[in-house]
């Protein structure tokens, strides 16, 4: 007996991603939602946890977008993108492993999507696997095509002190200067030239602050400048670590954010 196949569904706004699991429920009443995001970081975290069969996204998130969480997920799951771009604008996009839903949805539209979802999963059962490299690489240049297609770069400030207190004082840390962050429960360890510091502040939100094109994720407690790689060392199991120029530190990546590393 198979199971039932598992769905996330990440949205920003309560009401539309209460609405698309109302109307999921009454057309695939044996889908099983198992968790709901509010931001693309809070989607990858949750995937990790559940690792669901189809991943429903907004594109337009705080923080970590749609397309962004799309890349850490990658093909372990068939990705639905809710929109509100037009039709034109992802049309090129109904093949291959992604699709979309414009908004506002209709039954219409949304039943044609469970039904491409039914047939692709019932074909992952019975397909020849493809390799799981060239499977990402696919998917990821699909991510990068919409992803300038819909414009998703637009400049935006980022983080270029980090306030941390240090004994008595309070110390403004350059954020160039930071090697990387690694959290705990409760803190966050602030690693760069002058020394270490704990502050407050989640990864989470750290993560959303700091520059894309210098900071890179790379597990749910690290975040790693990339100025600082020495080397990447990927393991068997499809995590990896990284190793830091003139720091002994040595720092996991897990499988989620693997892909950061692929093609460099």
């Amino acid at each position: 007996m198979t199971r039932d196949p598992t769905a996330l569904v990440a949205d920003d706004e309560p009401l539309l991603r209460e609405r698309l699991i109302a109307h999921l429920n009454h057309l695939w009443p044996e889908l099983q939602i198992v968790a709901q995001a509010r931001s693309g970081r809070e989607a990858v975290e949750l995937f990790d946890e559940h690792t669901c069969d189809v991943a429903f996204l907004d594109i337009h998130m705080p923080g970590l977008n749609g397309l962004e969480a799309a890349r850490a997920i990658g093909t372990r799951a068939l990705v639905v993108f809710v929109t509100a771009y037009e039709q034109h604008a992802v049309t090129a996009f109904e093949r291959g492993a992604l699709d979309y839903l414009v908004k506002p949805f209709d039954d219409e539209r949304l039943a044609a999507t469970v039904q491409r979802l039914r047939e692709r999963l019932a074909e992952r059962t019975r397909a020849v696997a493809v390799p799981a490299d060239a499977a990402a690489d696919r998917v990821g240049t699909l991510l990068e095509q919409l992803s300038a297609r819909l414009g998703q770069h637009a400049p935006r400030r980022h983080l270029q002190w980090i306030k941390a207190s240090v004994g008595p004082s309070l110390r403004l840390i350059p954020v160039d200067e930071v090697a990387f962050l690694r959290s705990d429960e409760k803190y966050t360890l602030v690693a760069w030239a002058g020394g270490e510091a704990l502050i407050r502040k989640t990864i989470r939100e750290l993560a959303d602050e700091l520059d894309p094109e210098r900071f890179v994720q790379v597990h749910r407690s690290v975040i790693v400048a990339l100025p600082h790689v020495s080397h990447v060392v990927r393991n068997g199991n499809e995590t990896a670590e990284v190793h830091l120029r003139g720091r002994p530190e040595v720092l996991p990546v897990s499988r989620s954010w693997l892909h950061v590393f692929r093609q460099m």
